[in-house]
């Protein structure tokens, strides 16, 4: 479950209200989202998240603040610094760390291991290297606007996975009429909300508030040293 938790997460980093502009075509929001994603090199975001488990008709919410910082050639860099549940889900690139303070356990694993077989296409994001043109089959949904006028983009890989099925995104309208006025992207993510759905009908929804990006995050917010007395679980 932790690992399927912290996949479903990551396939949100795809993986991050104005009025609605109807002149503007599927090529042109998507166009917003993947040339803007293009400059972003670094990312901090407050963030809330509702979780639906179908199987067991339960709800869980959290929230917390979010930092990604691209590598370039690199694998990315992301912190999810949960303050409810209070968790800590970290990774320099190459590790990951999933430390939970109550229990006084850390799990460690190696960052490959969370995007074996079908689960890659989400590592692609993560290191910059993603277009979701490429990976994915893209249309506007049944209702394409949101309540708030931004424009909803149904995502369906190309490559089956069990961590996502489909991924939604809500994208700025704001940004995208920029993008037409302008020819180019104004803003690095555009992204107002994400939600993954699972092969079993499970649902992860974050929306994502006070978003600053470009200021130059320190590579050091990446790391994460074991605290004294907590249980260290390496996942084989």
């Amino acid at each position: 479950m932790r690992i399927a938790r912290i996949v479903t997460l990551c396939c949100a980093l795809i993986a991050l209200g104005a009025t609605f502009c109807p002149a503007a075509e599927l090529s042109q929001v998507v166009g917003t989202l993947e040339q803007g994603y293009a400059t972003l090199k670094d990312l901090q975001a407050d963030f809330s998240q509702r979780s639906n488990i179908a199987a067991m008709k339960r709800e869980e919410k959290g929230g917390g603040e979010l930092f990604i910082k691209k590598g370039g050639d690199k694998d990315a860099m992301f912190r999810f610094n949960y303050t409810k549940p209070k968790q800590q889900i970290i990774s320099n690139g190459k590790k990951v760390w999933y430390y939970l303070p109550e229990q006084k356990q850390v799990m460690i694993m190696e960052l490959a291991q969370l995007f074996e077989g079908g689960n890659g296409v989400a590592l692609n994001y993560l290191t910059g290297m993603g277009h979701v043109s490429k990976d994915f089959n893209i249309t506007l949904a049944p209702e394409p606007r949101d309540k708030k006028g931004n424009y909803v983009l149904n995502l369906i890989p190309k490559q089956k996975s069990a961590a996502m099925a489909k991924i939604q995104l809500s994208i700025q309208s704001g940004a995208v009429e920029q993008f037409i006025a302008q020819g180019r992207p104004s803003t690095p993510f555009p992204i107002a909300s994400s939600t993954v759905f699972d092969q079993v009908g499970n649902t992860t929804r974050i929306e994502f508030s006070n978003v600053r990006t470009n200021h130059g995050l320190e590579s050091g917010k990446f790391s994460f040293k074991v605290p004294a007395g907590v249980e260290i679980v390496k996942s084989k």
